[in-house]
């Protein structure tokens, strides 16, 4: 469960969040919705230990019962899927997936979870393609099972649908929904698009400027 308690977020002299408080299920997704420089991005960086210097965050912020405010980003074991899909684009599809499969595991096993995640993508011999040969939808699908096999225990998704047409926005919609509720982890998605946050199926949050 992830748990943010009391969260502030300050501008200079411009509050822009002030004592917001929420509670995220696993399998389940929160979403974040508000006007362009309300802070919802700000808050997923928050989150993930990325916050602009600029900007003056506070709040209690727990993972499963860790405390992670005093965690480095890379320590934190949260996921970030961001609005352009950030593949590594000198990488084929394959690499970019095996990039992201923890090293614990065992050769067979790692090419395994990456063959898993190609047949995910209906992408069966497509494993050599490289990103840019890929449709916006399917990039983006790609990014998510690529964030999802690093085996985050949360995930944050900003924006990722923005970019899509009608048809690609609704697939891909639904594929976010599954796996995350397959991966069993919390997960927020932030968005302006009102279809986005019903087809998720969970809570919503309106942000607004204090006052």
């Amino acid at each position: 469960m992830l748990v943010v308690r009391n969260f502030s977020l300050q501008a200079g002299e411009r509050q822009l969040i002030d004592d917001l408080s929420f509670e995220v299920n696993e399998g389940d997704i929160l979403t974040i919705m508000g006007a362009s420089g309300i802070g919802k991005s700000s808050l997923l960086s928050y989150i993930s230990g990325t916050t602009p210097p600029a900007l003056k965050a506070n709040g209690t912020l727990l993972l499963n019962d860790i405390e992670l405010v005093s965690k480095p980003p890379h320590k934190r074991d949260v996921g970030l899927m961001q609005q352009s899909p950030l593949l590594f684009p000198h990488m084929t599809i394959a690499e970019n997936l095996l990039f992201a499969v923890p090293s614990h595991y065992s050769t067979k096993s790692r090419k395994q979870k990456v063959m898993d995640a190609i047949n995910d993508l209906e992408l069966q011999g497509h494993e050599e393609a490289l990103p840019n040969t890929l449709s916006g939808g399917q990039q983006a699908r790609a990014a998510l099972l690529r964030t999802l096999l690093s085996e985050p225990k949360c995930l944050l998704i900003d924006e990722p649908f923005s970019k899509l047409d009608a048809t690609l926005r609704a697939t891909t919609r639904t594929f976010v929904k599954e796996k995350v509720k397959h991966a069993g982890i919390p997960a927020i998605l932030v968005t302006h698009d009102p279809e986005d946050a019903e087809s998720m199926g969970g809570a919503i949050i309106h942000l607004s400027h204090p006052g």
